[in-house]
């Protein structure tokens, strides 16, 4: 890539990109092989998402009313553009109140392995991943973090929900119409109430499921772009997502694929937001190399070792003089 430094007129600007935060957090995932990663996010997050919305759905029914349920399917359905039709999530959600206690057991157990995998994976952003753990003392940390993402998750949801009643019903008492720019106004604000709600449950993936603790203004800001960046993934794909579900090429696999493809979008977006966090900023690496340079100043051996290339030798007695 330093070729492309040197090229006329773009050269300069090329050369101010790879100085900038975001490009040496795409070397930094490189370094890691954050395709690997995603891929192997997609995989355990494809076997255990059934289980894990079996699970939020029965632990819905019996906490929800019937009208909460259906708005949580409605958000259910968002998450999902495009072929939420064909993954018969109504379905689902209607049956989840036949789980029993041996089948919520073992569901539970596969949402668990799910963030035990999720987490190896974003340590690996961090260089953690090699770190002994014990497994006895892992498997309950995972189940806590699973519950607490789903609280999190049911709480924005909650939060989402009624935000985007109020922004209907502050619309329908103004009487604004229906395609003026008041109703773009308020579209854009419901676009700024996901986001919300997107960067508390981001903030809560970078954080505690890793075990780390970054600087805070890196996670708001890595929060953020993951916040954004999904809302904008679900708006600009929804239409592939449907058109490669719907397609008679693919046969009954159409759903599945479609459903990957959605998984590794979001999988390279959470690791791009990880490795936000783990990436030192320019300023930190100088300030290393600065630290670095006052231990090791260059052209001095250290102290009580003999400069590399020239033994020391030891000093011979002075000879008497003779007569």
């Amino acid at each position: 890539m330093e070729w492309l430094t040197r090229l006329p007129v773009i050269g300069p600007w090329i050369a101010r990109l790879m100085r900038t935060h975001a490009w040496r957090t795409y070397e930094h995932l490189e370094g890691v092989h954050w395709t690997r990663l995603a891929a192997a996010i997609t995989f355990v997050s494809f076997v255990a998402l059934f289980p894990l919305l079996t699970v939020g759905a029965a632990v819905g029914a019996a906490l929800l009313s019937p009208g909460q349920l259906k708005q949580l399917e409605g958000k259910l359905a968002e998450q999902v553009p495009g072929i939420a039709d064909q993954l018969n999530i109504g379905g689902l959600v209607d049956n989840a109140g036949t789980v029993g206690a041996i089948a919520g057991v073992l569901l539970v157990l596969t949402g668990v392995s799910w963030v035990g995998a999720l987490r190896d994976c974003l340590r690996a952003v961090w260089h953690k991943d090699d770190e002994p753990e014990n497994p006895f003392l892992q498997k309950p940390k995972d189940f806590g973090v699973l519950v607490g993402l789903g609280a999190v998750a049911l709480l924005s949801v909650a939060c989402s929900a009624l935000a985007g009643t109020a922004v209907g019903r502050l619309g329908d008492a103004i009487g604004l119409d229906e395609h003026g720019p008041g109703r773009a106004l308020l579209s854009v604000a419901g676009f700024c109430i996901a986001v919300l709600v997107d960067l508390l449950i981001l903030a809560y993936l970078l954080t505690l499921l890793p075990g780390v603790t970054p600087n805070r203004r890196d996670v708001v800001v890595a929060s953020l772009i993951g916040a954004i960046g999904f809302e904008l993934l679900k708006l600009l794909i929804s239409g592939y997502l449907q058109s490669v579900a719907t397609k008679s090429m693919y046969g009954a696999f159409g759903v599945p694929i479609a459903l990957l493809l959605w998984i590794n979008f979001t999988a390279k977006l959470l690791l791009y937001c990880a490795a936000w966090t783990a990436t030192p900023h320019s300023a930190e690496l100088a300030a290393a190399a600065a630290r670095k340079d006052r231990k090791d100043p260059p052209g001095e051996p250290e102290r009580g070792r003999p400069e590399r290339g020239r033994p020391e030798r030891p000093e011979r007695p002075d000879r008497p003089e003779t007569a």
